[in-house]
Protein backbone atom coordinates (compact mmCIF):
# COMPACT_ATOMS: atom_id res chain seq x y z
CA UNK A 1 0.00 0.00 0.00
CA UNK A 2 1.36 3.35 -0.92
CA UNK A 3 2.06 5.99 1.55
CA UNK A 4 -1.03 8.32 0.22
CA UNK A 5 -3.19 4.99 0.30
CA UNK A 6 -2.49 4.51 3.53
CA UNK A 7 -3.18 8.10 4.93
CA UNK A 8 -6.78 8.20 3.11
CA UNK A 9 -7.28 4.71 4.81
CA UNK A 10 -6.12 5.75 8.64
CA UNK A 11 -8.33 9.06 7.89
CA UNK A 12 -11.13 7.00 6.79
CA UNK A 13 -10.80 4.45 9.97
CA UNK A 14 -10.08 7.81 12.07
CA UNK A 15 -13.41 9.39 10.72
CA UNK A 16 -15.17 5.82 11.65
CA UNK A 17 -14.09 6.25 15.03
CA UNK A 18 -14.49 9.81 15.62
CA UNK A 19 -18.47 9.52 14.33
CA UNK A 20 -18.89 6.80 16.55
CA UNK A 21 -18.02 8.23 19.58
CA UNK A 22 -19.98 11.17 18.80
CA UNK A 23 -23.32 8.72 18.16
CA UNK A 24 -22.61 7.10 21.40
CA UNK A 25 -22.38 10.36 23.42
CA UNK A 26 -25.69 11.58 22.13
CA UNK A 27 -26.98 8.01 22.93
CA UNK A 28 -25.98 8.40 26.03
CA UNK A 29 -26.92 11.81 26.85
CA UNK A 30 -30.66 11.29 25.58
CA UNK A 31 -30.86 8.33 27.70
CA UNK A 32 -29.42 9.97 30.59
CA UNK A 33 -32.52 12.74 30.28
CA UNK A 34 -34.78 9.97 30.18
CA UNK A 35 -36.15 10.24 33.62
CA UNK A 36 -37.94 13.46 32.55
CA UNK A 37 -39.80 11.81 29.93
CA UNK A 38 -41.02 9.02 32.14
CA UNK A 39 -42.03 11.39 35.23
CA UNK A 40 -44.26 12.92 32.91
CA UNK A 41 -45.98 9.78 31.69
CA UNK A 42 -45.99 8.40 35.48
CA UNK A 43 -50.05 7.57 35.23
CA UNK A 44 -49.54 4.93 32.82
CA UNK A 45 -48.15 1.60 34.12
CA UNK A 46 -44.43 0.71 33.71
CA UNK A 47 -45.50 -2.49 31.58
CA UNK A 48 -47.93 -0.75 29.23
CA UNK A 49 -45.18 1.55 28.81
CA UNK A 50 -43.20 -0.63 27.44
CA UNK A 51 -45.51 -1.79 25.07
CA UNK A 52 -46.06 1.21 23.86
CA UNK A 53 -42.21 1.80 23.50
CA UNK A 54 -42.12 -1.51 21.41
CA UNK A 55 -45.30 -0.43 19.28
CA UNK A 56 -44.53 2.76 18.22
CA UNK A 57 -40.77 2.56 17.72
CA UNK A 58 -41.64 -0.75 15.45
CA UNK A 59 -44.35 1.61 13.25
CA UNK A 60 -41.10 4.33 13.13
CA UNK A 61 -38.83 2.05 11.83
CA UNK A 62 -40.82 0.40 9.77
CA UNK A 63 -41.56 3.61 7.58
CA UNK A 64 -38.29 4.17 7.76
CA UNK A 65 -37.16 1.06 6.32
CA UNK A 66 -40.36 1.67 3.47
CA UNK A 67 -39.37 5.28 2.90
CA UNK A 68 -35.57 3.64 1.94
CA UNK A 69 -37.34 0.88 0.36
CA UNK A 70 -35.74 -2.14 1.70
CA UNK A 71 -38.43 -3.75 3.04
CA UNK A 72 -37.15 -6.88 0.86
CA UNK A 73 -34.19 -7.08 2.09
CA UNK A 74 -35.49 -6.73 5.65
CA UNK A 75 -38.15 -9.70 4.62
CA UNK A 76 -34.83 -11.68 4.05
CA UNK A 77 -32.83 -11.30 6.42
CA UNK A 78 -36.13 -12.20 8.21
CA UNK A 79 -36.05 -15.80 6.86
CA UNK A 80 -32.35 -16.90 8.05
CA UNK A 81 -33.19 -18.16 11.50
CA UNK A 82 -29.99 -17.68 12.73
CA UNK A 83 -30.16 -13.66 12.58
CA UNK A 84 -34.03 -13.88 13.60
CA UNK A 85 -32.85 -15.84 16.57
CA UNK A 86 -29.97 -12.99 17.43
CA UNK A 87 -32.40 -10.02 17.33
CA UNK A 88 -35.24 -11.61 19.24
CA UNK A 89 -32.83 -12.17 21.93
CA UNK A 90 -31.58 -8.37 21.73
CA UNK A 91 -35.20 -7.60 22.01
CA UNK A 92 -35.98 -9.76 24.98
CA UNK A 93 -32.73 -8.27 27.02
CA UNK A 94 -33.86 -4.64 25.74
CA UNK A 95 -37.49 -5.32 26.97
CA UNK A 96 -36.79 -6.26 30.36
CA UNK A 97 -34.22 -3.12 30.59
CA UNK A 98 -36.87 -0.82 29.59
CA UNK A 99 -39.53 -2.31 32.33
CA UNK A 100 -36.91 -2.44 35.20
CA UNK A 101 -35.68 1.29 33.79
CA UNK A 102 -39.49 2.49 33.71
CA UNK A 103 -40.27 1.26 36.91
CA UNK A 104 -37.78 2.04 38.68
CA UNK A 105 -37.84 5.58 37.86
CA UNK A 106 -41.34 5.53 38.43
CA UNK A 107 -41.19 4.15 41.42
CA UNK A 108 -39.09 6.88 43.11
CA UNK A 109 -35.70 4.79 42.47
CA UNK A 110 -33.54 7.26 40.07
CA UNK A 111 -30.64 7.19 42.09
CA UNK A 112 -30.59 3.43 41.91
CA UNK A 113 -31.02 3.15 38.61
CA UNK A 114 -27.90 5.41 37.89
CA UNK A 115 -26.05 3.02 40.16
CA UNK A 116 -26.94 0.28 37.46
CA UNK A 117 -25.78 2.14 34.43
CA UNK A 118 -22.83 2.55 36.26
CA UNK A 119 -22.23 -1.06 36.89
CA UNK A 120 -23.00 -2.19 33.35
CA UNK A 121 -20.12 -0.26 31.74
CA UNK A 122 -18.03 -3.15 34.28
CA UNK A 123 -19.55 -5.60 33.23
CA UNK A 124 -19.40 -4.13 29.12
CA UNK A 125 -15.41 -3.94 29.70
CA UNK A 126 -15.25 -7.57 31.35
CA UNK A 127 -17.46 -8.66 28.22
CA UNK A 128 -15.38 -7.09 25.94
CA UNK A 129 -11.95 -8.37 27.39
CA UNK A 130 -13.38 -12.09 27.62
CA UNK A 131 -15.73 -12.60 24.64
CA UNK A 132 -13.99 -10.61 22.17
CA UNK A 133 -10.21 -10.71 22.98
CA UNK A 134 -10.34 -6.78 23.62
CA UNK A 135 -7.17 -5.60 25.72
CA UNK A 136 -6.59 -3.18 28.05
CA UNK A 137 -3.24 -1.40 28.88
CA UNK A 138 -2.60 -1.24 32.79
CA UNK A 139 -3.46 2.41 33.39
CA UNK A 140 -7.05 1.83 32.05
CA UNK A 141 -6.86 -1.81 33.97
CA UNK A 142 -6.33 0.91 37.19
CA UNK A 143 -9.48 3.28 36.29
CA UNK A 144 -11.83 0.65 35.94
CA UNK A 145 -10.30 -1.09 39.17
CA UNK A 146 -11.17 2.04 40.71
CA UNK A 147 -14.55 2.40 39.25
CA UNK A 148 -15.43 -0.80 40.33
CA UNK A 149 -14.56 -0.39 43.97
CA UNK A 150 -16.77 2.78 44.30
CA UNK A 151 -19.81 0.67 43.09
CA UNK A 152 -19.14 -2.12 45.24
CA UNK A 153 -19.07 0.51 48.03
CA UNK A 154 -22.37 1.98 46.84
CA UNK A 155 -23.75 -1.25 46.63
CA UNK A 156 -22.27 -2.01 50.26
CA UNK A 157 -24.04 1.55 51.45
CA UNK A 158 -27.52 0.58 49.70
CA UNK A 159 -27.28 -2.55 52.94
CA UNK A 160 -29.08 -5.03 50.98
CA UNK A 161 -28.15 -6.41 46.80
CA UNK A 162 -29.10 -3.53 44.65
CA UNK A 163 -31.68 -5.69 42.59
CA UNK A 164 -32.79 -2.88 40.29
CA UNK A 165 -29.15 -1.97 39.55
CA UNK A 166 -28.10 -5.86 39.06
CA UNK A 167 -30.92 -6.60 36.03
CA UNK A 168 -30.19 -3.06 34.50
CA UNK A 169 -26.72 -3.33 34.24
CA UNK A 170 -26.49 -7.04 33.39
CA UNK A 171 -29.21 -6.86 30.43
CA UNK A 172 -28.14 -3.60 28.80
CA UNK A 173 -24.10 -5.30 28.73
CA UNK A 174 -25.52 -8.14 27.42
CA UNK A 175 -27.79 -6.18 25.13
CA UNK A 176 -24.46 -4.25 24.05
CA UNK A 177 -22.29 -7.18 23.15
CA UNK A 178 -25.09 -9.45 20.88
CA UNK A 179 -25.13 -5.85 19.02
CA UNK A 180 -21.53 -5.75 18.77
CA UNK A 181 -21.59 -9.16 16.99
CA UNK A 182 -24.87 -8.82 15.29
CA UNK A 183 -24.60 -8.86 11.21
CA UNK A 184 -27.05 -6.49 10.43
CA UNK A 185 -26.84 -2.56 10.32
CA UNK A 186 -28.40 -0.21 12.78
CA UNK A 187 -32.03 0.28 11.19
CA UNK A 188 -32.60 -3.48 9.83
CA UNK A 189 -31.20 -4.91 13.19
CA UNK A 190 -33.31 -2.69 15.55
CA UNK A 191 -36.53 -3.21 13.25
CA UNK A 192 -36.34 -7.08 13.50
CA UNK A 193 -36.08 -6.42 17.22
CA UNK A 194 -38.78 -4.52 17.87
CA UNK A 195 -40.89 -6.81 15.49
CA UNK A 196 -40.37 -9.79 17.36
CA UNK A 197 -41.80 -7.95 20.28
CA UNK A 198 -44.68 -6.53 18.31
CA UNK A 199 -47.16 -8.51 18.48
CA UNK A 200 -47.08 -9.88 22.24
CA UNK A 201 -46.89 -5.88 22.96
CA UNK A 202 -49.96 -4.60 20.81
CA UNK A 203 -52.02 -8.05 22.17
CA UNK A 204 -50.86 -6.82 25.80
CA UNK A 205 -52.19 -3.16 25.09
CA UNK A 206 -55.68 -4.67 23.29
CA UNK A 207 -55.94 -6.33 26.61
CA UNK A 208 -55.70 -3.36 28.82
CA UNK A 209 -57.77 -1.46 26.72
CA UNK A 210 -60.45 -3.85 26.37
CA UNK A 211 -60.55 -4.16 30.30
CA UNK A 212 -60.71 -0.40 30.53
CA UNK A 213 -57.76 -0.16 32.27
CA UNK A 214 -55.67 1.03 29.31
CA UNK A 215 -54.20 4.85 28.76
CA UNK A 216 -54.77 5.38 24.82
CA UNK A 217 -58.45 5.46 25.12
CA UNK A 218 -59.54 8.31 26.51
CA UNK A 219 -56.55 10.22 27.29
CA UNK A 220 -55.63 13.74 26.88
CA UNK A 221 -54.33 14.75 23.83
CA UNK A 222 -50.52 15.54 25.80
CA UNK A 223 -50.78 11.60 27.16
CA UNK A 224 -51.42 10.65 23.57
CA UNK A 225 -48.90 12.64 22.83
CA UNK A 226 -46.44 11.32 25.41
CA UNK A 227 -47.16 7.66 24.71
CA UNK A 228 -46.31 7.78 20.67
CA UNK A 229 -43.40 9.74 21.06
CA UNK A 230 -41.73 7.09 22.55
CA UNK A 231 -41.10 5.38 19.43
CA UNK A 232 -38.80 9.13 19.02
CA UNK A 233 -37.30 8.76 22.15
CA UNK A 234 -36.98 5.01 22.29
CA UNK A 235 -35.51 4.51 18.30
CA UNK A 236 -33.37 7.74 17.83
CA UNK A 237 -30.73 6.96 20.54
CA UNK A 238 -30.77 3.27 19.92
CA UNK A 239 -29.51 3.95 16.31
CA UNK A 240 -27.25 6.19 17.33
CA UNK A 241 -26.10 3.32 19.83
CA UNK A 242 -26.47 0.68 17.23
CA UNK A 243 -24.15 2.36 14.85
CA UNK A 244 -21.57 3.29 17.61
CA UNK A 245 -21.05 -0.10 18.70
CA UNK A 246 -19.96 -0.83 15.54
CA UNK A 247 -17.54 1.71 15.16
CA UNK A 248 -15.23 1.85 18.59
CA UNK A 249 -14.18 -0.85 20.86
CA UNK A 250 -16.13 -2.36 23.09
CA UNK A 251 -13.97 -0.70 25.95
CA UNK A 252 -15.06 2.68 24.61
CA UNK A 253 -18.56 1.78 24.48
CA UNK A 254 -18.32 0.84 28.42
CA UNK A 255 -16.57 3.83 29.65
CA UNK A 256 -18.77 6.19 27.62
CA UNK A 257 -21.73 5.12 29.40
CA UNK A 258 -21.15 6.67 32.12
CA UNK A 259 -22.38 9.74 30.87
CA UNK A 260 -25.73 8.83 31.63
CA UNK A 261 -25.94 7.30 35.00
CA UNK A 262 -24.18 10.61 35.68
CA UNK A 263 -26.79 12.84 34.54
CA UNK A 264 -29.87 10.18 35.91
CA UNK A 265 -27.59 10.60 39.22
CA UNK A 266 -27.70 14.54 39.10
CA UNK A 267 -31.63 14.25 38.39
CA UNK A 268 -32.27 11.90 41.15
CA UNK A 269 -30.65 13.99 43.39
CA UNK A 270 -30.97 17.49 41.99
CA UNK A 271 -34.50 17.61 40.74
CA UNK A 272 -36.32 14.85 42.35
CA UNK A 273 -34.42 15.33 45.44
CA UNK A 274 -33.76 11.90 46.28
CA UNK A 275 -31.89 11.02 49.40
CA UNK A 276 -28.55 10.63 49.05
CA UNK A 277 -25.76 9.99 52.11
CA UNK A 278 -22.09 10.91 51.98
CA UNK A 279 -21.11 7.47 51.76
CA UNK A 280 -22.89 7.79 48.36
CA UNK A 281 -20.85 10.63 47.17
CA UNK A 282 -18.01 8.72 48.36
CA UNK A 283 -18.39 5.66 46.15
CA UNK A 284 -19.83 8.28 43.16
CA UNK A 285 -17.08 10.15 43.51
CA UNK A 286 -14.37 6.88 42.96
CA UNK A 287 -16.45 5.74 39.92
CA UNK A 288 -15.89 9.50 38.15
CA UNK A 289 -12.33 9.03 39.18
CA UNK A 290 -12.22 6.22 37.63
CA UNK A 291 -13.68 7.37 34.52
CA UNK A 292 -11.34 10.63 34.11
CA UNK A 293 -8.56 8.19 34.67
CA UNK A 294 -9.36 6.12 31.70
CA UNK A 295 -10.29 9.02 29.52
CA UNK A 296 -7.32 10.67 30.13
CA UNK A 297 -5.01 7.73 28.87
CA UNK A 298 -7.00 6.82 26.23
CA UNK A 299 -7.00 10.64 24.67
CA UNK A 300 -3.12 10.18 25.26
CA UNK A 301 -2.58 6.91 23.52
CA UNK A 302 -5.10 8.14 20.60
CA UNK A 303 -2.69 11.45 20.00
CA UNK A 304 -0.04 9.09 20.34
CA UNK A 305 -1.08 6.85 17.55
CA UNK A 306 -1.76 9.65 15.06
CA UNK A 307 1.24 10.56 13.34
CA UNK A 308 2.45 13.87 12.78
CA UNK A 309 1.43 16.12 10.06
CA UNK A 310 4.28 17.34 7.57
CA UNK A 311 5.05 20.71 7.92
Amino acid sequence: MTPALADASGSRLEGSLNAGVWRAIGAYAIWGMLPLYWKALHSVPALQLVGHRVVWSSVLLLAIVSLRRQAGELSRAAMRPKTLAVYSLAGCLLAANWLTYVWGVNAGHVVETSLGYFINPLLSVLLGVLVLGERLPAAQWAAIALAGAGVAYLAYDYGRPPWIAIVLASTFALYGLVKKTAPLGSVHGLTLETGALLLPSAALLAYFEAAGSGHLIGSSPLTLLGLVGTGVITTVPLLLFASAAKRIPMVWIGVLQYIAPTLQFLLGVFLFREAVSAHTLAGFSAVWAGLALFAVDALRRRRAAVPPVPE
